[in-house]
């Protein structure tokens, strides 16, 4: 699935990724209306607004872009009804031929991990039936449990030719009080990160791993360290835009070859039309804003790239 990612990137000139992460606030009030008025007040009404506002920003920008990243909790707030819709957002994106990365967070050990691994990216056996549950390219993994919580992953990684997104650094203000911690003289990340460049060491697809990491764009001197410890892992760059995020802050997440990194925005560019300078779409049409707003993304990283 790395092999898909890079060409898609390449093919766009578009090294980003929407995250879907839709508060029902993000919503349109005629959205809203519409599922309320078919649905109710109800967490079945919530998530068929939520599907619906998800739709048009996917159809008004899969041609722009390489990937998507829908967080999971965004949709666990509304039970059931919003895993659904979840599962239906992973679908619809995957048949619009995008990449789907699925910010889940998951981690633990034996079993359960095994279980995070077939539910995400594998497989299960029905009977004689073989199911597929929300089946995602890649998925985000927490590795604070050490190694064999991530090796069900990179098994089922293996055989299905899907990947990992571990999280390194991570872009909230908070993430020091862990991960900068030093250990033997060396903050945290760091050897996070060159455990992600051992367990990628023997998976790659080409020039680059299928296990890759997340480094936060919020600490750019930390970006540039860790690019060098894990200089075959793709990175994913949470914290543009909204989080404070700027294109010239990122330039040394890539590498050499112009590759290396995707950087995710979420609301900047699914709520943009929140924002003064989209306010002249409207509510409705909040998803031309959002396409505006990957376009301006698109050029803010090829400027400094460039």
């Amino acid at each position: 699935m790395i092999h898909k990612l890079i060409q898609k990137i390449q093919k766009t000139d578009a090294p980003i990724v929407v995250g879907l992460d839709p508060m029902l606030s993000y919503v349109p009030e005629h959205i809203q209306k519409k599922a309320f008025s078919e649905f109710g007040e109800t967490l079945e009404g919530a998530a068929e607004a939520i599907w619906q506002f998800n739709k048009e920003i996917v159809d008004k920008t899969y041609d722009l872009i390489p990937a998507v990243k829908p967080q999971i909790a965004m949709y666990e707030q509304f039970g059931i009804e919003g895993l659904k819709v979840y599962k239906k957002t992973v679908d619809y994106c995957r048949s619009k031929d995008l990449v789907v990365i699925g910010d889940v967070k998951r981690g633990d050990i034996g079993s359960t991990s095994a279980a995070y691994a077939a539910g995400h990216l594998g497989k299960v056996q029905v009977g004689s039936n073989i199911c597929r549950g929300l089946d995602e390219d890649f998925i985000t993994v927490n590795p604070y449990l050490g190694s064999d919580g991530i090796k069900p992953f990179i098994d089922v990684c293996k055989e299905e030719k899907k990947g990992l997104f571990i999280l390194v650094k991570t872009s909230n203000p908070s993430s020091g009080e862990f991960q900068d911690r030093l250990v033997d003289g060396r903050p945290l990340y760091e050897l996070v990160g060159e455990k992600v460049a051992q367990w990628g060491a023997d998976f790659c697809g080409g020039s680059y791993s299928y296990i890759g990491a997340v480094v936060g764009a919020t600490y750019p001197e930390t970006g540039k360290t860790l690019r060098k410890i894990m200089p075959k892992s793709f990175i994913l760059v949470p914290g543009y835009g909204a989080q404070g995020g700027k294109g010239k802050d990122l330039v040394h997440y890539f590498n050499e070859d112009g590759l290396g990194a995707i950087v995710n925005s979420s609301r900047g560019i699914i709520a943009a039309y929140k924002q003064e300078a989209y306010q002249k779409f409207g509510p409705e049409n909040f998803a031309d804003a959002s396409r505006a707003a990957v376009e301006a993304m698109i050029q803010d990283l090829k400027e400094a790239r460039n």
